[in-house]
């Protein structure tokens, strides 16, 4: 029984270090030297090709090295038969949660117009805000988004929240379905998303999610960049009815030299940073599930296949 550990993006020796500290014999192999296909039982992965799973017969788990597992099944090929899970770390969440309250209130308290004032050596005062009066809207109330909805709170704001199906968060005002989409997004002064990356989540940000906003709200994506139509950001921010956007993913990755994202005055582009995977923070979760799909057990943090998340 061997681990195959597969990311182009991730360091293999740290996590090779964290999980043989809680497993010692533990047989941690890299691609693409996988030695024998019939070893495998775990794989540990990040964005793996198309195909290469199935080359494992004898593979027992799928566990992705991050929070989402869209990557996983984009792999048309991958063993239905195999379950997969994914993580759910206080680390991970924790910086996901950071990045999204440092990009509102950056924004809420006018940095970049302060910024860009001393760069002109102008001295004007503006605001002041009115938290209390500044709702945010959170697309998705996970884990991710519900740390995120805490700690806005803390800080006065209201705190809309939105999901495909019905769900209740203490203090947040909670809308679901297509119709409670719209309705929640009227009042939005920031709209920040957290959705898994599904056929039902494709393009959600688009001309219709962004009209429906009002006039000078301000976008932050940190789920993936097939949450958002590119064009459709960029026309609503250029005629004038969204402020801007920070945003952490992108429908290709590297984001293109060419790609008006990087150039656009009212745009903030981060490289894919907003929650990064941790090993040591991780391994315990990871080595937990190896002995539980080498001893039959029940997995922790299973995703259901149908709805992909």
């Amino acid at each position: 029984m061997a681990l195959l550990f597969v990311s182009s993006t991730d360091d293999p020796e740290e996590f090779r270090e964290a999980l043989v500290a809680e497993i010692p014999d533990l047989d941690f192999r890299i691609w693409p030297d996988s030695g024998d296909p019939l070893d495998i039982d775990v794989a540990l992965v990040w964005k793996p090709e198309v195909g290469l799973l199935r080359q494992f017969p004898n593979l027992k788990v799928i566990i992705s090295l991050g929070a989402g597992v869209d990557h996983i099944f984009l792999d048309t090929e991958r063993p239905p038969h195999v379950p997969v899970v994914r993580l759910i770390d206080r680390s991970l969440t924790t910086q996901m949660s950071e990045y999204a309250v440092l990009g509102i209130l950056r924004h809420h308290r006018l940095l970049p117009v302060y910024e860009a004032a001393q760069r002109s050596c102008h001295w004007e005062k503006f605001g002041p805000p009115d938290t209390m009066r500044t709702p945010v809207g959170i697309l998705g109330l996970g884990v991710i988004g519900t740390d995120t909805a805490r700690k806005l709170k803390a800080f006065g704001f209201p705190v809309r929240g939105w999901t495909r199906t019905p769900r209740k968060v203490k203090g947040v005002e909670c809308f679901h379905g297509p119709e409670g989409l719209i309705e929640m997004l009227g009042e939005c002064r920031f709209l920040s998303c957290f959705l898994p990356m599904t056929r039902q989540t494709q393009g959600i940000i688009d001309a219709r999610t962004l009209s429906a906003l009002p006039k000078g709200a301000y976008i932050l994506n940190l789920a993936r960049g097939g949450h958002v139509v590119d064009d459709d950001l960029i026309a609503a921010i250029d005629r004038g009815h969204i402020a801007g956007a920070m945003l952490d993913v992108f429908n290709r990755e590297p984001l293109d030299t060419s790609h008006p994202f990087w150039r656009h005055p009212k745009i903030t582009v981060t490289p894919h940073i907003a929650g990064l995977t941790v090993a040591s923070s991780v391994a315990l979760q990871v080595a937990d599930n190896i002995r539980r799909v080498r001893s039959g057990r029940s997995l922790i943090n299973q995703v259901d296949p149908q709805r992909e998340y």
